[in-house]
């Protein structure tokens, strides 16, 4: 897993050289079960394996001999278990040894104003963390009955008793957002914005629903959900996919103003320029599937928060730019909440094709606001899904772009920069002219996912001739300057 280092910043320097204004990333939260970063622990905290570690030898707090072990994995897929066993312990380390050198100031602030801007989740999550801890990792619904809540768990001793495991988390996340901030800021100063994504849904094992859970529908007396969140069948699974999040009670947020989507868009802007919010559709009705179902199949669609919702988002944050990652199954009243927010949409090329001239997703059909994609973190790379998908689909392609198919990587890499879309975003691997070994993520399936690392030296690949092109395209197609409004 690549992390906030000096090869962040060549990422940065490449960006600008191809003249792309901005750099999309999945949510960067701490990762749980599957390793997703869409069932994190936390909606709020950051992923402790992002954080730089020669830093902290280079300030003294860890001796440069306890990563060599770090080096040893793999440089083509990360190995999260690996990341688990060896780098946690460092990070902790490295808490002790800022401790016993009296706290020193480093590059990333005040530790404490860190604490008391981020109080709201900061103390619940790493109160989590540390209990998770000491009950071996098993999930909060498993732990005693004392600390099975946060509201209950205040109480107990193990509060305490867990106190320096829980800073140690706290110092982590201080670590984190130290280091996303320089990046951050690095990329604002060559011209590149960040694309964030927050989830619809959090994990059932989390700090979020551990902390609140009257916002979620939980069974009040064991604590585990009444329904879960998911998907029917659809174009990636014939079963649905069941996801497995608790639901929201959209009543009782409501009842507090939406407050804590409030302070989580916040925590996203606080790291991203624009926020692509995902699953838009759940806003307009989810998929409710009762708890311990085999498969999605079962379920009933219910009416999520709508317009209301938004209307108090753009009330209280009027600035924010947000993306409704609006696919699936869209039914009218999905398209028109949507317009009514005025939220740019998107559009996928590779499910454009196999079908007739009135697709939604063929450029000729794409809307100005909207952002275009040759495939999301979702789908197959643009070459592997060629090869895979039905010669009807492969004609069609052809006979569209008018092109043999040798390089259809590349031709949807130039519709989507052709497009009406007022942003285009193409994912690394189809820059890379990668094939299905370099998929990112198989919907439904819940483990072997998110593993795909480019290397360095791709990047440097890329830096040449491919930068240049990728200017060329801008210039051609009217996005070398800054995108219109979304």
């Amino acid at each position: 897993m690549g992390v906030f280092d000096a090869a962040a910043l060549d990422f940065i320097a490449f960006l600008r050289k191809a003249g792309i204004k901005y750099w999309q990333v999945c949510p960067l939260g701490p990762t749980g079960y599957g390793d997703s970063p869409y069932q994190c622990f936390s909606s709020f905290a950051g992923n402790p394996y992002l954080i730089d570690l020669h830093v902290l030898v280079q300030t003294g707090l860890l001796d440069a001999e306890t990563i060599h072990p770090l080096r040893a994995m793999s440089n083509d897929h990360v190995d999260f278990g690996a990341l688990y066993h060896h780098k946690r312990p460092l990070l902790f380390a490295a808490h002790t040894a800022w401790c016993k050198a009296s706290r020193p100031v480093l590059p990333y602030g005040n530790f404490d104003e860190f604490r008391r801007k981020n109080a709201a989740w900061l103390s619940g999550y790493s109160f989590f963390s540390a209990l998770k801890d000491h009950f071996g990792g098993q999930p909060w619904w498993e732990w005693p009955a004392d600390v099975r809540s946060l509201a209950v768990a205040a109480k107990s001793p193990l509060k305490r008793q867990l106190a320096d495991r829980a800073e140690g988390y706290e110092f982590i996340q201080y670590l984190f957002f130290g280091q996303w901030e320089q990046v951050r800021a690095h990329a604002a100063r060559h011209g590149v914005g960040i694309i964030g994504d927050t989830p619809i849904f959090t994990a059932l094992d989390s700090a979020d629903v551990w902390s609140r859970p009257k916002l979620f529908r939980l069974d009040q007396k064991t604590g585990r959900p009444k329904v879960v969140a998911g998907v029917p069948p659809d174009y990636f699974s014939a079963d649905g996919q069941l996801w497995g999040n608790p639901l929201y009670d959209w009543d009782a947020h409501a009842d507090e103003g939406y407050d804590w989507w409030l302070q989580r868009l916040r925590a996203n802007f606080a790291l991203c320029d624009i926020v692509r919010i995902d699953h838009f559709r759940g806003f307009d009705s989810y998929w409710a599937i009762p708890a311990g179902s085999p498969t999605a199949r079962t379920g009933n669609w219910e009416p999520g928060p709508g317009l209301k919702f938004f209307k108090r988002v753009l009330a209280v944050m009027p600035e924010a730019k947000l993306i409704a990652e609006d696919l699936g199954e869209l039914t009218p009243s999905v398209v028109a909440l949507r317009e009514a927010t005025g939220l740019p949409g998107m559009a996928i090329l590779q499910f454009a094709f196999g079908g007739d001239s009135k697709n939604l997703y063929l450029p000729h059909n794409q809307r100005a606001n909207s952002v275009v994609y040759p495939g999301t973190h979702d789908n197959d790379t643009t070459l592997g899904w060629y090869a895979t998908t039905d010669e009807k689909a492969r004609d069609h392609v052809r006979r569209y772009f008018r092109v043999g198919g040798q390089e259809v990587g590349w031709d949807f890499i130039r519709s989507a920069y052709a497009s009406v879309a007022n942003l285009a975003i193409i994912p690394m691997q189809d820059l890379l002219s990668l094939g299905s070994a370099a998929r990112f993520n198989t919907p439904g399936k819940s483990q072997g996912n998110w593993t795909w690392r480019y290397r360095h030296d791709d990047l440097t690949k890329l830096s040449g001739g491919t930068a240049a092109y990728l200017r060329e395209l801008a210039k051609l197609y009217d996005r070398i300057d800054e995108p219109k409004t979304i």
